[in-house]
């Protein structure tokens, strides 16, 4: 109860401070390419749930967006301005109506496409118990994700055998150590880590 008000209340806030910010980043995107200015992507949320995962566009509009991982910020398929938004973690800040709408929380473990969570181990599952944040200890040690596949000979086989069963085991340890402190931390690692 605690959490969920806390959630409310901070997407409230910080869409109310971020307007500005939204609107330039808004114009931006039109401005930039051709397109929509909001993806949404089917993602899998509590109790393995589907819904939609709002995110500021960063890739041109037809490009098989659902048919590949991002491969860092050399993948052709990003934007100008889409290089700047992921960077700096921007384009996430949608997700804030994904908060207000209950969807997601301000930290919890990043939500998975239905493909991947189809491979689950049962131990694996536990990560769907809660809902799913903008923000967790593997966002933080994952920042440089599409980086990272993008220096894997077989970027599917790397995200599939090493990245999200680390995302997963961490998504777990943060479900452990829930709590109001746990997530104040997090989120001020969070912001931290997009600074430096």
């Amino acid at each position: 109860m605690l959490k969920r008000l806390f959630d409310i209340t901070a997407s409230s806030i910080g869409l109310i401070i971020l307007l500005p910010l939204l609107i330039i980043i808004a114009i931006l995107i039109v401005l930039s390419s051709r397109g929509g200015i909001i993806f949404a992507h089917q993602r899998v949320g509590r109790n393995g749930s589907d819904f939609k995962v709002y995110k500021f566009r960063t890739m041109h509009s037809n490009t098989g967006v659902n048919s590949q991982l991002t491969l860092g910020h050399s993948d052709p398929r990003i934007t100008g301005i889409g290089k700047i938004l992921r960077k700096l973690k921007l384009d996430e800040l949608p997700q804030l109506f994904n908060v207000l709408l209950g969807d997601m929380s301000i930290v919890g473990p990043r939500p998975e496409v239905r493909k991947y969570v189809d491979l689950y181990t049962d131990t694996q599952k536990k990560v769907l118990s809660v809902r799913p944040g903008i923000t967790d200890y593997a966002s933080i040690e994952y920042a440089d994700e599409g980086a990272i596949l993008g220096r894997a000979k077989d970027p599917e086989k790397e995200y599939l055998e090493v990245v999200l069963p680390k995302k997963l085991t961490l998504g777990i340890k943060y479900i452990d150590d829930q709590s109001f402190l746990t997530d104040l931390s997090i989120i001020f690692r969070t912001l931290w880590r997009i600074l430096t």
